[in-house]
């Protein structure tokens, strides 16, 4: 497909190198309204107020060059503490029936409101900021029929946790998930965006609900009345074809849903809470829960703040106080200033939790975390949307769990994944024992959204005095330079800098937490390739042999090793390689370093398209079972790419040192 996005939207992590590559193209201004978002780099530590003062001085260089930037080339900026990029477009961009790409693989949160919002590359984005037709491959859909409804404990989370459970983490890879049904109006508009947040959990190129009046209530409340009056009037449109085909169809009854909790370390694990204690037990992993977070783009609306305080007043009306540590992240700057106003925040404070800053931050690894030692074997719940390994804090020994919000709550105020809400009881300060009931709370606030500050700066109409200056010697940012073109030969002899074993995720090739700050730096950022991912020839991460000195050593140095002695190389990976983030340093760093070619059993969408617009060859294995034919010494040559075409494969030569 070639297609016309009518809006482009990039978080400060990715719009960095986003607007670096737009700065190479030499336009003056882009072609679609499109927007920055500060929401990655603040780092939590001690709350909110504080972190993001910190954030904001040690950041300085990187958000005025985004301002500047934004400001010359025609690009609305949302300033630090302005919110998390989806929930900002939640409130403000998306609309039924808008076509949006955003640089975060949690773009389709729209299609909680009716909205096709794909997560893409910087480069992608690039494109369409340019007036170039975006491509995409015409996906699949898979159909998601609602029935009965949502009550009690079940929130809308349960039903992405339960359909992840279904479909894994590559089983929507290709495909736009399509949920309709009768269940469909049991669900608010910020819960339907909750599911389609973590579609992308699944690989699904997005996920998006039929146009109802949740959808309209929502934007007429968010200052949009006109636009749901224009939406009702299209809304045959906006709703599934009668009798239309789908690809595949699952079928869940929301009436008989139970709250789940997914993990530890992928978020396709699935378990009806009132089972995940034992399994724990069964499993060895710990049952006392060290941290529960809540918040996040996937679960920081009003209705979670406010199912969540509910929870939280039961217990203080006992007596008790979260018995785990316990961190709020409000989605935007509307909803912090809002749960406020009406008393949510403080009920949460007062059970023990802490309000951080309207950011990403520990969902991302953005966490100053000093509860426990790196290496210590420990519990998190969280209502974030992802679980890899050491994602949340760089501690691979963390068995990070993600639930529904008021879940997080119950088992933080219980301290133990053997809680179950639903039928177990808690003792009062009195001594007296009492059972949570369900919680209840206001899909929307009574009165107006509290807009809280204005954090948002329009690009001036005249443009043509602002600067956009990069230092030479600048640690965060680094203007971009062409790669090398192909020499229109055959790759041979190419060295295989690791063959992967098993998952690896776009955090184990280009992890984020303390490395975000190079996200504007290409050489700097470089230096954290692959460490995450797992050596199939010692089960380590970080450890290859350099194939000339026969040395181990870290992924990244060998990698230069062998670019500054003229040797290509070449990643062996496993199945649906690439998934997770959009972040297009996943491939941006393995071409800086000289790599030419990776070689999987599948990939993740946005990491294959990605690999393709830097240059380097996302290649699949015709049989799957060949990946055991490669060993980590074996040097391979690729033929064929004079002639190369859709639908006519390549041939790899491997070579054994003997």
């Amino acid at each position: 497909l070639r297609l016309r996005p009518d809006r482009v939207a990039m978080q400060d992590a990715t719009a960095q190198m986003a607007m670096l590559q737009f700065i190479s193209s030499g336009l003056p201004k882009v072609a679609v309204p499109s927007t920055i978002h500060c929401d990655h780099l603040i780092e939590a530590q001690v709350g909110g107020e504080k972190d993001l003062r910190r954030a904001k001085d040690i950041n300085q260089e990187v958000y005025n060059f985004l301002a500047s930037a934004g400001a010359k080339y025609g690009v609305g900026f949302w300033r630090p503490g302005s919110g998390i990029i989806h929930q900002i477009i939640l409130e403000n961009y998306a609309y039924p029936g808008v076509l949006l790409i955003g640089t975060d693989s949690h773009t389709p949160n729209g299609g909680g409101l009716g909205a096709i919002c794909i997560g893409v590359g910087g480069a992608d984005a690039v494109d369409v900021m340019a007036g170039i037709p975006w491509e995409l491959k015409c996906p699949k859909v898979i159909g998601v029929k609602l029935t009965g409804s949502l009550s009690g404990w079940t929130s809308p989370k349960d039903v992405i946790l339960k359909v992840a459970g279904i479909l894994t983490v590559k089983g929507g890879t290709g495909a736009i998930v399509e949920y309709h049904g009768p269940g469909v109006d049991s669900i608010s508009c910020t819960g339907m965006a909750t599911i389609c947040n973590m579609g992308a959990e699944i690989g699904a190129t997005t996920s998006v609900f039929p146009y109802n009046h949740r959808m309209k209530k929502y934007l007429s409340k968010t200052g949009r009345a006109d636009i749901a009056n224009l939406a009702e009037e299209f809304k045959d449109h906006l709703v599934p074809d009668p009798g239309c085909h789908y690809d595949q169809v699952i079928e869940i009854n929301l009436s008989e849903l139970k709250p789940h909790i997914n993990g530890p370390f992928t978020p396709d694990l699935a378990h009806p809470v009132a089972e995940v204690g034992t399994v724990a037990e069964k499993e060895g992993w710990p049952l006392d829960i060290r941290v529960g977070l809540i918040g996040s783009c996937t679960n920081s609306s009003y209705e979670d703040m406010g199912r969540s305080a509910a929870v939280a007043k039961q217990a203080l009306a006992h007596g008790l106080k979260c018995k785990s540590h316990f961190t709020i992240t409000p989605g935007s700057e509307q909803i912090r200033a809002t749960i406020e106003r009406d008393g949510y925040a403080q009920i949460l404070r007062d059970v023990g939790g802490v309000v951080l800053a309207n950011a990403c931050g520990p969902c991302i690894g953005q966490w100053d975390r000093k509860d426990i030692k790196k290496g210590e074997k420990n519990t998190i719940v969280t209502s974030y949307n992802r679980n890899f390994t050491g994602r949340n804090d760089a501690n691979p020994e963390t068995h990070a769990f993600v639930t529904s919000p008021e879940i997080v709550t119950a088992l933080a105020i219980a301290g133990t994944l053997k809680f179950n809400p639903e039928t177990d009881f808690l003792t009062g300060k009195d001594g007296k024992k009492f059972k949570l009931e369900a919680p209840d709370a206001d899909e929307l606030p009574r009165t107006d959204f509290d807009p809280g500050q204005d954090t948002y700066q329009h690009p001036p109409k005249d443009s043509s005095g602002q600067r956009v200056d990069v230092s030479p010697t600048s640690q965060r940012l680094q203007l971009l330079e062409p790669f090398d073109k192909w020499d229109g030969k055959d790759l041979e002899d190419l060295q295989i800098l690791i063959k992967v074993k098993g998952k690896c995720t776009t955090d184990h090739i280009s992890a984020a937490g303390p490395w975000l700050k190079f996200r504007g730096h290409l050489d700097n950022i470089s230096n954290n390739l692959l460490i995450g991912a797992i050596n199939i020839e010692n089960g380590k991460a970080n450890s290859v042999r350099n194939a000339v000195t026969q040395e181990f050593g870290p992924v990244p140095d060998t990698a230069r090793y062998y670019k500054k002695h003229g040797i290509r190389w070449v990643v062996i990976g496993d199945e649906n390689y690439g998934e997770g983030s959009s972040r297009e340093h996943a491939a941006l760093e393995p071409r800086h370093l000289g790599g030419r070619a990776i070689i999987t059993k599948s990939f993740a969408r946005i990491h294959e398209t990605n690999l393709k617009k830097q240059g380097l060859l996302p290649l699949t294995f015709a049989d799957p079972a060949d990946y055991n034919k490669i060993h980590p010494v074996d040097k391979l040559t690729i033929q064929g790419l004079k002639d190369f075409a859709p639908g006519k494969p390549l041939t790899c030569i491997i070579k054994h040192p003997n």
